[in-house]
């Protein structure tokens, strides 16, 4: 998700208020669930650091199934595919189930993909397993954000959500650097162990510590296909997808474009750099997300925009490269809880089958960003992928600044 990796709305809508009657029916006041937002937190710690590990070691990978970094990279391809065709499909089919059994299902899947990775006898079996951890982060990201506010006092609903997607920028900002480091030290199938084991003592946690939680009510459930008309939705989901394909053409092949530039710095170094400023960019969006979501799509794509355009023409340079590398981050770190808090905002009481939709948008850009990457890398080097960011940015914020009547409304948020 990665990715994918994803947050809904920050506060309770009206529309979701009239229609939601089990929202916080778990706890009163302001009282934080706090061991079960945090199981959430660590579960989304596991998804994004399955999804971005293959980024952090192509090399050690590609030597291990003597194959290409183009081809290693396809490994993230297999996994947003696996995203792309079971996210929707897996919600559909569970949003009236209890929430807690879906949820331990779901981590399992974690545990059997990551282990078969692990022992992965060639690229093939390797795709695979990656294909089928793929398709439980589609279920995970589709139900996750929900499952929180469910189990949360409506009118702390807001912090509930970062607490429970801070898994995230902490994957992005630590976790992927450490387990970088990890694998060039132990190899890169040691890490797909360790989160094997990490997946198991996360199952034993969410059994002791998550409550369950109601699913849709089937007589609530809006068509799939009305869901995605639902004015503002196409247009958030078209920003999904440019957004995340412009980060993930960069995000994916960082280690070529590192050799390429030549700036003499290690990529767990700058994965690191980028996780921290990440964090910082988080952190201001659970901020200002509720008085001011517009400027801050704005603003996060420009600040992106800007970044791309020095790694294209200036990145050669060590100290620049890592003033272009913290501005990508602290872009990008709040794009998650910004895109599905718009989403949220304009599909109500269907945020979960909504946001399905932007996972699976989302892990489609991550297939693509792999994909045509892969080729790219192949056909124009790793310096072409600054410049094709920097396009792909342009037009998306054309469509945000066009989207101002459904999607990315001016003005506070209505609150309850």
């Amino acid at each position: 998700m990665n990715d994918p990796k994803l947050v809904s709305e920050t506060t309770t809508t009206p529309r979701i208020a009239e229609n939601d009657t089990s929202l916080g029916r778990h706890s009163s006041g302001h009282q934080l669930p706090w061991s079960a937002l945090l199981a959430m937190a660590a579960t989304a710690f596991i998804v994004i650091m399955t999804e971005t590990l293959p980024a952090g070691l192509l090399l050690e990978i590609s030597d291990g199934l003597v194959i290409s970094e183009a081809a290693a990279g396809q490994l993230i391809s297999a996994y947003a595919l696996g995203a792309v065709l079971c996210a929707i499909p897996a919600i559909a089919l569970t949003r009236g189930y209890r929430r807690k059994p879906i949820l331990i299902v779901a981590v399992s899947g974690f545990v059997v993909a990551n282990t078969l990775t692990a022992v992965a006898p060639d690229f093939a079996i390797a795709l695979g397993a990656r294909f089928v951890a793929g398709a439980f982060s589609g279920m995970v990201w589709g139900m996750l954000a929900g499952y929180a506010r469910k189990i949360s006092p409506p009118a702390v609903a807001g912090t509930a959500l970062t607490v429970a997607m801070a898994g995230t920028p902490v994957a992005f900002a630590l976790g992927t650097p450490l387990a970088t480091f990890l694998g060039t030290v132990t190899g890169w199938r040691a890490t797909f162990v360790v989160m094997s084991v990490a997946a198991v003592a996360l199952i034993v946690w969410i059994i002791s510590a998550v409550p369950d939680a109601s699913g849709q009510n089937r007589t609530a459930q809006t068509p799939l296909r009305r869901v995605v008309l639902i004015p503002g939705v196409g247009s958030i989901l078209a920003v999904v997808l440019g957004w995340f394909l412009a980060h993930n053409v960069l995000y994916t092949y960082i280690s070529p474009i590192i050799e390429h530039l030549d700036v003499g710095i290690r990529v767990d170094v700058a994965l690191a750099i980028f996780g921290v400023a990440s964090l910082a960019g988080l952190g201001v969006t659970g901020v200002l997300v509720d008085r001011m979501l517009r400027p801050l799509v704005l603003s996060s794509l420009t600040i992106f925009a800007v970044s791309t355009a020095i790694l294209a023409t200036l990145g050669s340079n060590p100290i620049i490269f890592v003033v272009s590398v913290v501005l990508w981050g602290m872009s990008f770190g709040g794009a998650a809880p910004l895109l599905q808090t718009a989403l949220a905002d304009a599909s109500g009481p269907d945020a979960d089958v909504a946001n399905s939709m932007l996972t699976t948008v989302a892990n489609l850009a991550i297939f693509g960003g792999g994909a045509l990457g892969g080729i790219a890398l192949g056909a124009s080097g790793p310096g072409f992928f600054p410049f094709a960011a920097l396009v792909m940015i342009v037009v998306v914020i054309i469509v945000v600044v066009a989207a101002r009547v459904h999607g990315f409304v001016p003005g506070q948020r209505n609150r309850t």
